[in-house]
């Protein structure tokens, strides 16, 4: 028996309210700009700048306990996090200690991780400390940059890509809707104040590969059904590109949401951000994909006929269906 989420042969009008999806997609952007430029991002440590130490111990985490050590040292704004994961063992007790990078010092010194693991030792004698990682504040700096150049860079590319592929209209279509799934997961990481460290700008540009996969799929089938249906306004040709390739593009995204719903919740804390972020993109990948690229290319228009050639069809590459 073959599971189907979606009927094989469908008829769904995804232009008759195109007015209101775009309304809701231009809202939530301006949501996620405004409280982008009203709040920032919970930057960690990656681009901050600072010191983390991963604590173990037999003994519960008593956050309070742990705080009231560390007190006295005034090393400003320290964050401690007990991590709770299903693998770990009854007497396996995982603490996160995150000291943000001193005002006048390139990054945490030697000494005051030495005093605050001695702090901790006092009130929890049992406690190991398992790893200790640095990052200075002029690092952190480039890495930012670098990130913003990396996802630039990345979108740049898939315009190149798509419009040697089909046509700059096509190009257009995609790439709005990239950019309009980036700033959708960066909005998404503002307003919750999730950290934001480098694992996200891997899956950000993880979701930039899967939305540009799913696009690609639905123009494909639009450019044949362009040479099919040449008589058919293009309103109705991209319906029913869109309607061709449903099942296939709900069976996908789903499979892949239950794939990243399993190591959300036993994959542990390490991955807890990415995988959020990536189930985040599947979703609004998924929308951009039907709504933001299909209705950004037929406000713009393509030729009708690709069986033959075009002095304004993009250039050599533009027919090549691999």
């Amino acid at each position: 028996m073959r599971l189907k989420l979606v009927p094989q042969n469908t008829s769904f009008d995804f232009f008759s309210r195109w007015k209101i999806w775009l309304g809701i997609s231009g809202l939530m952007m301006v949501v996620a700009f405004a409280s982008f430029m009203l709040q920032g991002l919970n930057f960690g440590i990656d681009f901050r700048g600072g010191t983390t130490i991963r604590t173990e111990s037999v003994q519960p985490i008593d956050v309070g306990l742990y705080r009231d050590a560390i007190a006295p040292l005034e090393l400003g704004d320290v964050t401690i996090t007990e991590i709770f994961d299903p693998t770990f063992g009854p007497d396996e007790n995982v603490a996160m200690i995150r000291i943000q990078a001193q005002a006048d010092a390139e990054a945490v010194e030697a000494a005051t991780i030495t005093a605050v693991e001695g702090a901790l030792q006092t009130v929890v004698p049992d406690i190991q400390f398992v790893s200790v990682e640095s990052v200075g504040p002029k690092v952190s700096g480039e890495l930012i940059q670098t990130a913003v150049i990396a996802v630039a860079l990345a979108i740049g590319a898939v315009l190149v890509y798509i419009w040697l592929r089909f046509e700059w209209q096509f190009a257009l279509g995609a790439v709005a809707a990239l950019v309009h799934d980036v700033i959708l997961t960066i909005g998404i990481f503002s307003e919750l104040q999730i950290r934001f460290d480098l694992a996200i700008i891997a899956a950000l540009l993880t979701i930039v590969g899967y939305s540009l996969n799913d696009t690609v799929v639905v123009f494909d089938r639009v450019r044949e059904n362009l040479r099919k249906y040449k008589k058919k306004d293009l309103k109705e040709v991209l319906n029913i590109s869109i309607n061709e390739t449903l099942s296939r593009t709900v069976m996908t995204s789903v499979t892949t949401l239950l794939a990243l719903i399993s190591l959300y919740v036993l994959g542990g804390d390490v991955i807890r951000g990415f995988v959020f972020a990536m189930i985040w993109g599947v979703i609004v990948g998924t929308y951009s994909s039907v709504f933001v690229a299909s209705t950004i290319l037929l406000w713009l228009g393509v030729k009708r006929d690709w069986s033959k050639p075009s002095n304004t069809a993009g250039n050599q590459f533009a027919n090549i269906d691999a």
